[in-house]
Formats: structure tokens, C-alpha cells, sequence
């Protein structure tokens, strides 16, 4: 038998593409402008990254 792998459909390559698009421009963010760590709401210390990684 053969495996079945995973169907890479549009939407799902999509997907993936926009979040490394996302990584990318924060990267590039980061590198103009380095982040400032906050409070937010959650009684946490975060970054820019953070946020982006508890938001996805």
C-alpha cells in the first residue's frame, strides 16, 4: 500500500505562505526597530513576537 500524504490545496498552501510572510516582516520589523517589551491585558511581560505567536 501506498502512504497517503498530505493534500497541499490552495487554500492550505496559502496558509502557510502568509505566515511565513508574517515571520518575515516581523523579522524585518524587528531588525529597523527593535521591539519594547509591555504589559498587556494578561498580567505578562510580552513582545511584538509574543503577541504575534498567542495570536496565531
Amino acid at each position: 500500500m501506498e502512504p497517503e500524504w498530505m493534500a497541499w490545496t490552495l487554500p492550505t498552501a496559502l496558509f502557510f505562505i502568509g505566515i511565513a510572510i508574517i515571520l518575515a516582516a516581523m523579522t524585518l520589523w524587528q531588525v529597523a526597530s527593535p521591539t519594547v517589551e509591555r504589559r498587556g491585558p494578561p498580567p505578562m511581560v510580552t513582545t511584538r513576537g509574543d503577541r504575534l505567536f498567542i495570536g496565531l
